[in-house]
Formats: C-alpha cells, sequence, structure tokens
C-alpha cells in the first residue's frame, strides 16, 4: 500500500499587508509570484517546484493565532549559515538559532526565523535530501 502523503504541494503563510510580503519574499526568493489572485499570490521554488502561497490575513480561519504560528516546515538551503544572514538582514527576527539535530555530525542542521509578517520560516541543511536530489539525476 502506498503512502497516503505523496509530496508536498503548497505552504501557505498567511499576511496582513499581502502585496508588502509579496515583495519580500520575491526580494528574498529572487523570484516574482507565478500565480495571482485577489488575496493570494504562489511562488514556485525549488528543485521540485514546490509551492509556497500567502493569503491575505483576512482570509486566515476564525481563531488563527495572531502570535508567530504555524507548522514547522524546513526548507533545504545549501548554505544555512547565508541564508540565515540574508533573511536577518531583510529584517526576519531569529526564532530558532541554528541547531544540530544529527547529535554534532552535520547531516541535519536547522534554524528558523519569524518572518516581517509573522510567520514561521525554517530552514534546514539535509544529508537525505541532496542524496534523494542525487538519484534523481
Amino acid at each position: 500500500m502506498e503512502t497516503p502523503l505523496r509530496g508536498l504541494s503548497t505552504v501557505s503563510f498567511y499576511a496582513s499587508d499581502l502585496e508588502e510580503a509579496a515583495k519580500w519574499y520575491s526580494h528574498f526568493l529572487n523570484s516574482e509570484p507565478y500565480f495571482r489572485v485577489p488575496g493570494y499570490v504562489e511562488f514556485r521554488i525549488g528543485d521540485y517546484q514546490h509551492e509556497l502561497g500567502i493569503i491575505d490575513s483576512k482570509y486566515a480561519p476564525e481563531g488563527a493565532a495572531g502570535n508567530p504560528a504555524g507548522a514547522m516546515v524546513y526548507w533545504h538551503v545549501d548554505n544555512l549559515h547565508e541564508t540565515l544572514d540574508r533573511l536577518l538582514l531583510l529584517g526576519a527576527a531569529l526564532y530558532q538559532p541554528v541547531t544540530d539535530r544529527s547529535g554534532g555530525k552535520g547531516d541535519f542542521v536547522t534554524a528558523s526565523v519569524i518572518d516581517p509578517f509573522g510567520n514561521i520560516l525554517g530552514i534546514m541543511t539535509n544529508k537525505h535530501y541532496v542524496e534523494i536530489l542525487n538519484n534523481k539525476k
């Protein structure tokens, strides 16, 4: 039996100022949204063209947290420290510092920030991500 979860489709963030969020993420990602409708923008990013959607906060479900919130989704990056420094330079706030989750081996190293719109953005160097990517070539 196959797993019912086949892959990451879309990660969605909320922002009270959708246009500013679209500009900020365009600058960080070096890419413009590929899809826009009123109240929503979406970027395709990375090796598998995963989707990062930003939704106007007025469409957030009732009772959604007003503080930094969200599932901890980690995006693989090639250079964790450079990416973290760039995010902080662009106005994100440190949420979790660089942490080696592999007992000092450097196989799984994470950090996370709170973007200027209150969303948690996780970044990670992940040995398995690179192995899978290299095996697909």
